[in-house]
């Protein structure tokens, strides 16, 4: 195991992967989650990593808003399917009826930020995951070059 001090990440050690931590606030609530870079131990990192999460950091706020609407948007598609596998007693715990991107704060805990492999493509992908009430593998929102491009089980960007 590796542990360095990067001038652009801070703190992060190697242990199959790169990793820290990072603040961010979303759904109201500030919290400290998993900073993921995926990389090799004795490689540096590559540009088009630190460039994904520099361009996200600095729009970081407009950028969790936007994860936020589009975990609602999928949400409102998906719920009811929840319900129906979750039964009478627990369907309003797991996947209760919403209406505001408020109530969904209580339903989805941000755990990680991921910035995903260069696949020498030149577009930046970064990637949110949360622990969610509605799905036991939790949720993930993928976003290239600093847009949401898919919203879904948290193997989108894992």
């Amino acid at each position: 195991m590796k542990k360095i001090n990067h001038e652009l990440f801070g703190e992060i050690v190697h242990d199959l992967y790169w990793s820290g931590q990072q603040k961010i606030t979303i759904f109201g609530q500030v919290k400290i989650v998993s900073l993921t870079i995926d990389g090799e131990e004795d490689d540096l990192i590559p540009k088009i990593q630190e460039e994904a999460y520099k361009k996200f950091i600095t729009n970081i706020n407009k950028l969790t808003k936007e994860a936020e609407q589009a975990i609602f948007e999928y949400y409102k598609e998906e719920y009811m399917e929840y319900r129906d596998m979750a039964g009478d007693e627990s369907a309003d715990e797991i996947a209760p009826i919403i209406t505001t991107i408020q109530e969904l704060g209580k339903l989805v805990e941000p755990v990680g930020l991921i910035i995903l492999p260069d696949f020498e493509d030149g577009i930046r992908r970064v990637g949110l995951i949360f622990n969610c009430t509605w799905e036991e593998d939790g949720v993930g929102v993928k976003f290239e070059n600093e847009q949401v491009v898919e919203v879904g089980y948290q193997d989108i960007v894992i």
